[in-house]
């Protein structure tokens, strides 16, 4: 219940309830006879204004809505006209769509809202309509900018926190690989370098042995045993430095996942999958990564379930949310990148639409 209430608790909401609950104080006297519309009015600018905000999933319902607030607003002015309280209404309207649309629609869209309110203020008997109108126009300006820079910096800090996660996932990628190589190098220079010393000292102990007449000493059986069984030890001490882990793929993918509110990632990794190559490694990644970026603008997914397993001398990914798609399955820029990023690295990719309507992706690439 508390993740449904969420978005209509916003600051702007609950500043444009008390707006409106002000308004609805001083417009109480002019309603007069009308004043139960009135009061339907403004419960019906209020609710369909909460309900806007929940589809934001759905543009042309939103435009929809947005047209009938406009006619709510103008109605409540018609109705109390003289007044000057109820164009704030249209202050509160063209905050939300400065939220919603660009400047270039949303200019447009004030100026016919303001054209009509002169019109409505003048048909209504109103003393100064033009002077009314300026003054709001203002207000609304104000409040357009206000909405406009605050949705502007939540969106920079949105693309901050992806770029901080694409970041982190790089680097634990880029942390596994010089771990691995490390490890490598250690294994090598234990093979190389002990390895071959101690081969010199077990054929040594060897030949003073076979010149030992009479016997070689007990002390010198003994160092040969431990010399044979310390190299038995740094092969397999080398065996299992040289032993391919892969890279941490896991924790790259929940990094990535980490500041997006939904969709959530559900990861499952097959206990056999060993990644080693960064670059296939990156490719995984930038699938996932445009796979959640899909998910959220476009599906409305709130989980998406990520499978990775291996198929014989090649990785199976499969990627599907529980969204829907809006219209025929196409492919957008992110989608074509995706697929070029696949091919590059040696993989393949093909989209489908799930029974439940969400898009399915399936990938397969070298392992």
């Amino acid at each position: 219940m508390r993740g449904h209430l969420a978005p209509l608790l916003q600051p702007l909401n609950l500043a444009a309830l008390l707006t409106l609950l002000t308004v609805a104080v001083s417009i109480h006297g002019e309603l007069g006879p009308q004043r139960p519309l009135g009061w339907a009015l403004l419960v019906a600018f209020s609710a369909l204004f909460l309900l806007v905000d929940t589809l934001a999933g759905r543009p042309w319902l939103r435009g929809i809505g947005y047209t009938a607030l406009a006619v709510i607003a103008l109605a409540l002015v018609a109705l109390a006209p003289r007044t000057g309280t109820s164009p704030v209404l249209l202050v509160i309207l063209v905050a939300a769509l400065a939220i919603d649309y660009p400047p270039s629609r949303v200019l447009p869209a004030a100026v016919l809202l303001n054209l009509a309110l002169y019109l409505v203020l003048r048909a209504g008997g109103h003393a100064a309509p033009a002077l009314t109108v300026t003054v709001y126009l203002g207000f609304q300006a104000f409040a357009a900018l206000v909405a406009h820079y605050a949705r502007s910096a939540e969106q920079a800090r949105d693309r901050l926190a992806l770029v901080n996660a694409d970041l982190l996932a790089t680097r634990a990628l880029l942390a596994d690989s010089a771990r691995d190589a490390e490890r490598l190098r250690f294994a090598r220079e234990l093979h190389d370098v002990a390895g071959h010393k101690l081969t010199a000292l077990t054929l040594n102990l060897r030949a003073l042995a076979e010149r030992q007449q009479g016997g070689a000493p007990a002390e010198l059986e003994v160092s040969r045993r431990l010399a044979a069984e310390l190299m038995d030890d740094l092969r397999e001490l080398v065996q299992q430095l040289r032993d391919d882990r892969g890279l941490d793929l896991a924790t790259a993918l929940r990094a990535l996942a980490a500041p997006l509110p939904r969709p959530a990632l559900q990861l499952a990794i097959d206990d056999d999958v060993r990644i080693s190559d960064p670059a296939t490694a990156d490719a995984l990644l930038r699938m996932v990564q445009e796979a959640l970026t899909n998910s959220a603008r476009h599906g409305q997914a709130r989980v998406l379930d990520v499978r990775i397993r291996r198929d014989g001398p090649r990785l199976a990914v499969s990627i599907e949310d529980d969204g829907r798609l809006r219209g025929p399955l196409r492919e957008g820029n992110g989608l074509a990148g995706m697929r070029e990023r696949l091919a590059a690295a040696g993989g393949q990719l093909a989209f489908s639409t799930s029974p439940g309507g969400a898009l399915r992706i399936d990938a397969s690439l070298p392992a």
